[in-house]
């Protein structure tokens, strides 16, 4: 004799689902502003025409919000989840890929969403 099995419909799942970085944990999504995958980071690190200079021009902390100013002229928020707003300070220098959504603080490398 088998035990009948509970089913959950996908809808139920998806409602209950979401990021450790939600409980103060470290992040278990790959979404836009969290965690950075493998792959992204590899995608970003070939194509290295999609890489453009910038300056902070605002940080807050609290939000993990990131404002910087491209060496073209763009103005450009970003979101993080993984603690980027903790790495740098207004008029530092760091470099995002446009097309990956990925920034470049120095020799780290965060996925972002752009606000």
């Amino acid at each position: 004799m088998t035990t009948p099995r509970i089913r959950l419909s996908p809808l139920e799942v998806r409602e209950r689902a979401a990021c450790m970085c939600d409980h103060g944990d470290v992040c278990s999504s790959f979404a836009p502003g969290h965690a950075l995958h493998l792959i992204q980071s590899r995608l970003a690190a070939a194509t290295t025409a999609g890489w453009a200079d910038a300056l902070v021009t605002g940080v807050d902390r609290g939000q993990g919000l990131i404002e910087v100013r491209t060496l073209d002229g763009d103005a450009l928020v970003l979101w993080n989840a993984g603690g980027a707003a903790l790495e740098v300070a207004p008029g530092q220098p760091v470099a995002v890929h446009t097309r990956w959504d990925v920034l470049a603080i120095g020799s780290l490398r965060y996925n972002v969403a752009r606000r």
